[in-house]
């Protein structure tokens, strides 16, 4: 009687277990700090991380810390503005991933490795309309010209700001 309640036990843990990893939701790759939509926010701008199709994370350095990102224009500016401050987010071991853009939902996303992804034009949340794609296509960006794009329409923006008369912007 003993050996069949140790038994049941262990198949019970066992079930438990199993039920647990079934229940897991998303699918994140190693190493990257779960996402909550419509919690966390952008390490940039600072909006709420809602659409998964233009979600970007970059985790490294010293203390492995993870900053996540609302639109891969503003991951490609953060990395611009903050590399003095973080030496070690251009680094070839810093991780970088952004969501691909065809992933069917928050809990089916393909992450992919920024530097190795395609982009493509899409309308985005903070409007730099990139998505990341894994197929490479004609019309497809790389990683270096996503990040000078971005930043040339941060300092346009900036720069309408600065002189909003100028560009017919509210004074």
């Amino acid at each position: 009687m003993n050996e069949k309640l140790r038994t049941f036990r262990l198949l019970a843990l066992a079930g438990a277990a199993l039920l647990l990893v079934a229940c897991k939701k998303g699918d994140w790759p190693e190493g990257m700090a779960p996402i909550h939509w419509d919690r966390d926010t952008c390490a940039q701008c600072a909006m709420v991380i809602s659409d998964p199709r233009f979600a970007a994370e970059l985790r490294g350095g010293p203390s492995n810390t993870a900053f996540k990102f609302d639109d891969i224009g503003c991951l490609s500016v953060w990395l611009r503005e903050k590399s003095a401050a973080h030496p070690w987010a251009q680094a070839p071991e810093t991780r970088i991933w952004v969501a691909g853009f065809d992933s069917p939902g928050r809990d089916a996303i393909l992450w992919l490795d920024a530097r190795m992804a395609h982009y493509i034009e899409r309308s985005s949340p903070m409007g730099f309309n990139f998505a990341a794609v894994a197929q490479p296509s004609e019309k497809a960006a790389r990683f270096d010209e996503v990040q000078q794009d971005a930043w040339a329409r941060q300092e346009r923006h900036r720069s309408m700001r600065a002189f909003p008369s100028r560009h017919g912007g509210a004074q």
